[in-house]
C-alpha cells in the first residue's frame, strides 16, 4: 500500500509516457486513445484493460502498438482511495502482429502488480473474458443479484455458452460449450459474492458495456451466419432497462 497521488487524465503529462494503460469503461476507449495518439510518441504501447471486445477495431487508424490484457486482480473505491482486495493474475499480449517485441512489458508489469503473464496469442484469453462477461453482466443486471446468484439459473447460463462457443468456433477459436461452461461456472463460485459492474452502472443509470460485450459478440455472430437467440434476447432487454433512464437525461454518458 502506497498514499500518493497520481495524475491518470492530464493529456500533458500522459503524451510524455513510455508506456500507456487504459483502464476506461470500453465506450470511453476511443475517444480518449484517439486523442492521446497525437500526442504520444508514436513507439509507445497501449495496453487496452477492459470488458468486452471492438475498440481494437476503432483504432485501427493509430499509429501506436495496441496490446490488450486480461486480469483477475479486484480492487474497490472507498471515496477518493483505490483498495486492492483480491490478488490475480493480468494476462498481455499484442492486439496484432507488430514487428517489435513487446513481451518485456510483462516484466515490468510483473515487477510492479504480479503475477504477469505474456501471450503471442493472447485472442483466446480475450474471448474467454467476453463469454464470462455475457453471462455474468447482463444476466446479474437484469436479475439484480450478486455472481453467486447465477448458480440458479443453469439453463440460461449454459444456453449463453453454447451460443458464445458456436461464435468462438467461427472465430477461429478452438474450444466447446462444455469447457466454456466449466470456466463460466468457476468464474461465478470464485466471484459469488461480487457485484458485477454493469449491475453497479445499471443501479446507478449509467451508460453500460453491453454494446461491446454481448453486442460485439451479436455483430460477429451475424457476420458468420450464426444464430445467437439468448444473447440478442438479454442485450435487448439491457438496451431498453439503460434507454429508460438515458431517456429522461439521468446520467448521460460522458466523455472520458
Amino acid at each position: 500500500m502506497f498514499n500518493e497521488s497520481l495524475t491518470a487524465n492530464d493529456p500533458d503529462f500522459l503524451a510524455s509516457s513510455e508506456l500507456l494503460i487504459v483502464t476506461l469503461k470500453a465506450w470511453q476507449v476511443s475517444n480518449a486513445v484517439k486523442h492521446l495518439a497525437g500526442i504520444l510518441p508514436d513507439t509507445t504501447p497501449i495496453v487496452l484493460i477492459h470488458n468486452g471486445m471492438g475498440t481494437v477495431e476503432e483504432l485501427r487508424g493509430v499509429k501506436q502498438p495496441l496490446l490488450l490484457a486480461s486480469t483477475t486482480q479486484a480492487a474497490r473505491r472507498d471515496g477518493n482511495v483505490i483498495i486492492h482486495v483480491a490478488q490475480g493474475t493480468t494476462h498481455i499480449g499484442p492486439a496484432k502482429s507488430y514487428e517489435g517485441d513487446y513481451s518485456y512489458l510483462a516484466e515490468v508489469l510483473q515487477s510492479v502488480l504480479p503475477d504477469v503473464a505474456w501471450h503471442n496469442n493472447i485472442h483466446s484469453a480475450i474471448w474467454r473474458k467476453l463469454a464470462v462477461n455475457c453471462v455474468i453482466n447482463p444476466l446479474t443486471a437484469l436479475k439484480e443479484c450478486k455472481n453467486g446468484d447465477l448458480r440458479d439459473y443453469t439453463q440460461e447460463v449454459a444456453a449463453i455458452c453454447r451460443e458464445v462457443a458456436a461464435v468462438m468456433e467461427r472465430e477461429g477459436i478452438h474450444t466447446s460449450a462444455e469447457n466454456l461452461l466449466f470456466y463460466v461456472e468457476q468464474v461465478i463460485e470464485s466471484t459469488a459474492e461480487n457485484i458485477s459492474s454493469m449491475l453497479q452502472d445499471v443501479r446507478a443509470q449509467r451508460h453500460t458495456e453491453i454494446d461491446y460485450i454481448t453486442g460485439f459478440l451479436l455483430n460477429r455472430a451475424r457476420a458468420h451466419g450464426v444464430a445467437v437467440p439468448e444473447n440478442a434476447r438479454l442485450f435487448e432487454l439491457i438496451k431498453r432497462k439503460e434507454n429508460e433512464y438515458e431517456r429522461v437525461g439521468t446520467d448521460l454518458p460522458r466523455p472520458w
